[in-house]
């Protein structure tokens, strides 16, 4: 070895030291011991393939946790879901995404739940969402924006034509965010969801940012428990600062790759047969026969044509029709109850929560590390809005929890491949 080159192996190995050195300093120092708290293991310095233990702690708030996560947030790669971007016959899709192939129990098994799900962009976050509420009693509608590039219209079908009881919405939607397409998007899936074979009870709307926080079971037995043969639509009387979203008509804008909804300066008539409008949550779980009530009452289809042009119609349409005494399931004198939506508004920071540990869009939290413990301790039976590619562990700590805790209320035995892994090394209070 000539001079020059022992001189470039020396400064090398001195850089390695020098940087190994810093990274040990630096993580000794985020992982000093809180007050009553025990040192987390500086081995989660890794982010670990099996970052089980880091999750436990990040659901317990530990503040050491969430700072060694948005360390490791940087750097942690999941592992990439395979066959949903490659070509595999349907028994590998079955077991490589872990669906679950039998229900978990008797309960389950005689209480079935339609889902809508609308989808237009982050193909492995829906797989994700899919397959946790995923139970082969169910029915599920995908409604697929029709403005999706065709790859990805491709690899959804490949998905969904392994499953009997998974379709794809026979009419689709260009959707416009706060538009009427967004409503006409879940019709569409309901009116093909009442053909269906399967005798479903309820239907729950879901967009692909949205999550379970609470198992199939825990959802169909907080149904039965508080709202057997009701619609949860939480809502109030559409308050002043939100009757403009009603009084003018507004216009969806749709071209070169942009969409948005704007406001015209024609005054709208005023609701049919005098109706009361509500607003309130997009997010509903509704009875069959309330369903088939709001495809065929002509309060509800003469409603449904003078919300075209409003502002976000889908905030109003559901819970108006569900407060009319002789709906199917209504629910006249309900407010905001029903848990189904855990949301961090920017405007209810102080009161409902202490603000959002990811960053806000549209006056929605996207959760961060430092919001897993407010998730899981929500009443809520769903939480949103998650952006896996900005916030890696978030997804993968809820999704391990999520599948745990569904194994470990299963009351028939567990199929190895519904596991997400071998071993688990969860150390937290499920419940």
């Amino acid at each position: 070895m000539n001079p020059l080159d022992a001189t470039k192996s020396g400064f090398l190995v001195c850089i390695a030291v020098c940087t190994f050195i810093y990274t040990f300093i630096y993580l000794k120092d985020i992982l000093s011991p809180e007050p009553n708290e025990q040192t987390l293991n500086a081995n989660l310095a890794q982010c670990g393939f099996y970052p089980d233990e880091l999750c436990s702690a990040l659901f317990a708030g530990k503040t050491a946790a969430i700072k060694i996560g948005n360390f490791c947030q940087n750097t942690y790669q999941p592992k990439t879901l395979g066959c949903i971007q490659t070509s595999c016959n349907c028994s590998m899709v079955l077991k490589t995404l872990h669906f679950i192939t039998r229900p978990l129990s008797y309960e389950e098994g005689n209480f079935s739940l339609a889902y809508i799900i609308t989808i237009h962009k982050e193909l492995e976050m829906f797989v994700k969402l899919l397959r946790a509420i995923y139970m082969p009693q169910n029915i599920y509608c995908i409604h697929v924006d029709e403005k999706s590039p065709k790859d990805y219209k491709a690899a959804v079908q490949n998905i969904v034509n392994c499953f009997e009881n998974i379709f794809i919405s026979s009419k689709r939607e260009n959707v416009v965010y706060a538009g009427f397409s967004r409503l006409q998007a879940d019709i569409n899936c309901m009116r093909d969801l009442v053909h269906s074979k399967v005798q479903w009870n309820y239907v729950i709307n879901l967009c692909g940012q949205d999550y379970p926080i609470k198992t199939n079971k825990d959802i169909i037995q907080y149904i039965k428990s508080k709202w057997s043969g009701k619609n949860m639509t939480p809502g109030v009387v559409q308050p002043l600062h939100m009757k403009h979203r009603t009084q003018v008509s507004y216009r969806e804008y749709v071209h070169s790759g942009m969409s948005y909804v704007y406001p015209t300066k024609n005054i709208k008539a005023k609701p049919p047969y005098n109706l009361t409008i509500y607003f309130g949550s997009a997010y509903y779980i509704l009875t069959k026969e309330f369903v088939e009530f709001t495809l065929t009452d002509a309060r509800a289809k003469d409603l449904l044509e003078w919300s075209r042009d409003t502002y976000s119609p889908d905030e109003h349409y559901w819970v108006t029709l569900n407060r009319l005494d002789d709906a199917p399931g209504a629910t006249p004198n309900a407010a905001w109850e029903g848990n189904i939506r855990a949301i961090k508004w920017k405007d209810q920071e102080g009161t409902v929560h202490k603000g959002c540990k990811g960053h806000y869009i549209r006056d929605i939290c996207v959760y961060g590390l430092g919001d897993l413990q407010w998730i899981i301790e929500s009443p809520h039976l769903f939480a949103n809005k998650f952006e896996p590619a900005t916030y890696p562990l978030v997804m993968d700590c809820l999704e391990r929890r999520h599948r745990l805790k569904v194994l470990h209320q299963a009351e028939v035995p567990i199929e190895d491949h519904w596991r997400f892994q071998k071993e688990n090394y969860f150390n937290m209070k499920l419940d």
